[in-house]
């Protein structure tokens, strides 16, 4: 396994949501990039999100992502 670029945009998706409300969705929008539009694409194939531009996370989404964002708080911890 290694870290793709497509798989390090689908990281940086998730790590955009908030994960204090489950309420909150977010919108990919078509400016934000291709790389960026594609990997919400992804997430939405793979059933992490409900929308292909964003929404909100799934079940799976919600917990992938709390996996990602602890890892990056681990990473980037000074």
């Amino acid at each position: 396994m290694s870290w793709t670029p497509e798989v390090i945009a689908e990281l940086e998706v998730l790590c955009l949501y908030n994960l204090d409300s489950t309420q909150e969705g977010l919108k990919v929008h078509s400016s934000a990039g291709p790389e960026r539009v594609a990997a919400a694409q992804r997430l939405f194939a793979k059933g992490l999100i409900s929308q292909d531009d964003g929404g909100y996370l799934t079940s799976l989404g919600l917990e992938t992502a709390a996996h990602a964002q602890a890892v990056l708080t681990v990473l980037v911890a000074e």
